[in-house]
């Protein structure tokens, strides 16, 4: 007999029956498809999220792995900066649904969070990511795409101690609730300079893809000041120029590979710069 693949809507039902099977309260809950997502795909069950990972979906600045969602969840468990992770399979995971919408005003909780998260106690395994003015310049480097003017320079920058790092702290993954904020979407964590995560949050591209907006210089400001490690801020001041433009590198090969807002959101990042 021909098997059929399930329709792009439908969770597969080998890790539908294993998520009842596991979670017996989930038996008579359908599997309601969410939307948002850029590469995964999401279904929330009842009180569960099971999220499907994508394969052949990792770019260089965004790995979309699941077993450092998986051990990252499991770090975070406890401080509500995560979802509580339940199961994980192969190329899935499924944890607890959590209220709110995509974070869209007043970014100084943003801040905050952010350096809960850069605080906390990292798990063993994950990515370690480009430190100091050099690593990242050879991480921009690596990424460089036909159009893009070469990475800039940047002034001397000692690498940091590592801290753990979202990894894609932009709108979308970022959700205000009854709880406060939840970051959700931590495909991407690793060993890094908070930085980054910095960067990604305050992108002009970031912000226009998944908020339809750029921050104002006032949100800006507003992020910057409330962030409580001052020696971060002024890192991310120094590799600024350069942290964003491999934020514009990531743009440039999505809109290459087809997808349509990535030009527009290219042509913000690299006015920005």
């Amino acid at each position: 007999m021909t098997q059929h693949a399930p329709p792009p809507d439908l969770l597969p039902p080998p890790v539908l029956a294993q998520l009842r099977a596991m979670l017996p309260d989930l038996v008579a809950e359908p599997a309601v498809p969410l939307r948002g997502g850029r590469c995964n795909r999401l279904w929330r069950i009842g009180s569960v999220v099971a999220k499907l990972y994508a394969p052949g979906s990792a770019r260089p600045l965004f790995p979309n792995d699941p077993l450092a969602e998986a051990a990252a969840l499991r770090a975070l468990a406890g401080t509500g900066l995560a979802p509580g992770l339940l199961l994980a399979g192969p190329g899935w995971i499924a944890y607890r649904f959590v209220p709110g919408t995509p974070w869209n005003h007043d970014p100084r909780p943003v801040a905050q969070a952010l350096a809960a998260v850069h605080r906390h106690p990292p798990p063993p395994g994950l990515r370690p990511m480009p430190l100091g003015d050099q690593a990242l310049m050879a991480s921009a480097r690596a990424m460089a795409h036909p159009g893009l003017p070469p990475p800039p320079m940047v002034p001397p920058v000692a690498a940091p101690a590592p801290c753990l790092l979202h990894g894609d702290a932009v709108p979308g993954n970022i959700l205000t609730g009854p709880q406060g904020l939840t970051l959700i979407d931590w495909q991407c964590p690793g060993l890094g300079d908070p930085a980054e995560d910095l960067a990604l949050f305050l992108s002009p591209a970031m912000q226009q893809l998944y908020r339809g907006a750029p921050l104002s210089p006032a949100e800006t400001a507003a992020f910057l000041a409330a962030y409580p490690d001052a020696d971060i801020v002024a890192r991310y001041r120094l590799l600024r120029p350069l942290l964003h433009w491999r934020i514009a590198a990531h743009c440039a090969l999505r809109a290459a590979e087809g997808t349509a807002d990535y030009r527009a959101a290219l042509g913000l990042e690299l006015a920005a710069l």
